[in-house]
């Protein structure tokens, strides 16, 4: 089996080939049938996370409204590390603002003050990024990726968290994104698709099962 890939089918479902982790937030591990598994985008199956069918009767489009000038990473230096990040990927899961508000403080401007907290803090929250929109340098070489296996967790009422450098086929990748760790939308309701934009909070997206 070669390595795993994600397809975006138009104005359908992810079509995932090759993946053998797939999991939900509840720690199951779910069949994942070879070679494709179908994943569900629109946000309207009734067997979440497998796609039913449901994107061609509730008028789901895949079509990417995201304002591409917002598309731009911004550099925060400090003394001994600077932040990278880029607002426009942001899945808006919160692990930066609420776990390191010193920080990342949320509703200030500039929102990100590099010398709040140690270097080893910065880089911990950073690695619990994960959309990819928040990376780091330090002496001048960036850090972005991490070694991990290929997987897909299923977030509880979010987005498909992808780890391990899964490749997603023929999309525009934001300034300053990984490829090693990105979130899709599965919500339906992101203008930045089929990345995820933090749209299923205000569009209530709910998936008691998974």
């Amino acid at each position: 089996m070669g390595a795993p890939t994600i397809t975006c089918a138009p104005d359908g479902p992810y079509l995932v080939k090759g993946l053998d982790h797939l999991s939900n937030s509840k720690g199951e591990k779910l069949a994942t049938p070879q070679p494709t598994v179908a994943l569900c985008r629109c946000g309207g199956s009734a067997n979440k996370p497998f796609c039913d069918g449901t994107h061609k009767k509730n008028g789901f489009s895949g079509a990417k409204l995201a304002d591409p000038p917002k598309n731009r990473r911004r550099d925060y230096a400090g003394a001994k590390i600077t932040i990278h990040d880029n607002r426009a990927i942001c899945a808006h899961a919160g692990h930066c603002t609420g776990g390191l508000a010193a920080v990342f403080r949320y509703g200030e401007k500039p929102w990100i003050d590099p010398d709040g907290a140690g270097a080893a803090a910065v880089i911990a929250t950073i690695h619990r990024c994960p959309s990819g929109a928040l990376s780091y340098s330090i002496d001048g070489v960036e850090h972005r990726d991490l070694e991990r296996p290929a997987a897909i967790l299923v977030d509880k009422d979010g987005p498909y968290v992808v780890t391990g450098g899964v490749a997603l086929a023929g999309e525009a990748w934001g300034e300053g994104a990984s490829t090693e760790h990105y979130t899709l939308c599965r919500c339906g309701a992101s203008k930045n698709k089929p990345f995820c934009d933090g749209s299923h909070f205000d569009a209530g997206f709910n998936d008691a099962k998974n």
